[in-house]
């Protein structure tokens, strides 16, 4: 299996509503990957690590592939938690009712038939993407007057902007889109910086500790709290 991550060459009419969209393709054939501009992994476990290292808008599955098949993998992808609201494409040569009816029925959002045109692969993301709410969905997030503006990628109090690194601000992102959750090292770990990154477990206290700092002229350092022997949460309530 081939699995990369892709931003798109073709732009419709000048307008394409992909260009800010982080979009994964499962596919071994390499003239409908060289539609788009890609970073490859080799197999399904770069896959998963793709997934944890970053969750995309959408994902372009193939059917058939070497190792195991796309529905397959569309299918675990809608029984776990994390990936169940995630869109897929079905992209597959099996033209028959049936086939189409079992790949939207084992959670494809939409289903294209080979060959197709990058046109029209563009026009379908942009659909599925309109109807899944992930054009618009969670760009701006807000906790009291803490404000993460993931589209101008900045973190705002009223007016005043909160002075983050990027690995604070994807901690920071993290934390205000999973509160009320208690989450270890380990588990931050590859939330935040990814299953394939090998960082300290003690790494995360130093950029805890940065993020409380930055957060600290605004009075929101309380909402980074440590769960002592557990490790961190998002929280408005007191610490225990």
């Amino acid at each position: 299996m081939r699995v990369q991550q892709m931003r798109p060459k073709v732009s419709p009419n000048g307008c394409n509503n992909m260009t800010s969209k982080q979009i994964l393709i499962v596919e071994d054939e390499r003239p409908i990957r060289e539609m788009i501009e890609v970073r490859e992994a080799e197999d399904c476990r770069a896959a998963r690590a793709a997934l944890a290292d970053r969750r995309p808008d959408l994902m372009l599955i193939d059917w058939m592939l070497p190792d195991t098949s796309g529905l397959e993998l569309t299918r675990s992808l809608k029984r776990e938690r994390d990936t169940r609201d995630l869109p897929v494409i079905l992209l597959t040569a099996r033209a028959e009712e049936g086939d189409k009816v079992a790949g939207l029925d084992g959670g494809a959002d939409d289903y294209m038939t080979k060959p197709f045109s990058p046109r029209e692969l563009v026009a379908r993301v942009n659909a599925v993407l309109r109807r899944s709410g992930s054009q618009d969905e969670s760009e701006r997030v807000q906790f009291d007057q803490l404000t993460l503006d993931r589209a101008g990628h900045r973190v705002m109090v009223g007016a005043r902007t909160v002075p983050l690194g990027p690995t604070e601000y994807r901690l920071l992102e993290f934390f205000m889109t999973h509160p009320e959750r208690v989450y270890s090292r380990e588990q931050l770990l590859d939330r935040v910086w990814g299953g394939n990154v090998y960082v300290e477990e003690r790494t995360i206290d130093v950029h805890v500790r940065r993020l409380r700092k930055a957060l600290e002229d605004f009075g929101y350092d309380r909402l980074v709290q440590t769960v002592r022997g557990a490790g961190y949460r998002f929280s408005a309530r007191p610490e225990a």
